[in-house]
C-alpha cells in the first residue's frame, strides 16, 4: 500500500451512504482539496502537471459479500463510473485480506472528481443498483498528485 501513498493531499475514511470525500457535491458537501495540474507545490517532488488520483479501498463488513461487491462493480458500477467521466485505472483484489478491494480512478482535477460523484450518486440506475446489490463496506479515500519521477500522470 505504500507505493501509492506518492503525495497525498487527503485522506479520509467514510462509511458507504456518505461516500468519499465530497462525493455529494452539489448537496451541501464541501468541495474536495485541490488536486491536478497546477496544484501549489507541497514538495519539490509534485509533478504540477498530474492529473488527480482516487485511491479507493473498500472493506466488505462481515454479513456482507465480496463476491457481491465484485459483481456490483464488473454489472454496473464500472459503466456508471465511465458515464460519468471517471478513469478507472484498475482494480484489484488484497491477496492479504481477502474481504478487500482496492481501485484507483483518476480526474482532470477535484473539481471534475466533485462533479463526476455527484453526478454518479444521483444516476437513478447508481440508486437502482445500490438498492438492488446492497453490500456493507468501510470506505477509506486518498487523493494523490503524481511525484515528478512516477511513469503514471
Amino acid at each position: 500500500m505504500r507505493l501509492w501513498n506518492l503525495v497525498l493531499t487527503s485522506a479520509v475514511t467514510v462509511v458507504m451512504g456518505s461516500v468519499a470525500l465530497s462525493a455529494q457535491a452539489g448537496r451541501g458537501a464541501q468541495p474536495s482539496p485541490p488536486c491536478g495540474p497546477g496544484l501549489p507545490a507541497t514538495s519539490t517532488s509534485v509533478d504540477r502537471q498530474s492529473r488527480c488520483f482516487e485511491l479507493r479501498t473498500y472493506t466488505v463488513r462481515e454479513g456482507s459479500s465480496i463476491d457481491l461487491l465484485h459483481k456490483r462493480f464488473r454489472d454496473s458500477t464500472s459503466a456508471l463510473f465511465r458515464k460519468h467521466g471517471m478513469t478507472i485505472v484498475g482494480y484489484w483484489q488484497s491477496v492479504s485480506k481477502p474481504n478487500t478491494m482496492i481501485y484507483l480512478l483518476s480526474y482532470k482535477d477535484n473539481v471534475a472528481r466533485d462533479a463526476s460523484w455527484a453526478a454518479f450518486n444521483t444516476d437513478p440506475d447508481w440508486v437502482k443498483t445500490r438498492t438492488e446489490m446492497v453490500v456493507n463496506v468501510q470506505i477509506e479515500a486518498e487523493l494523490m498528485t503524481a511525484t515528478d519521477y512516477s511513469p503514471l500522470k
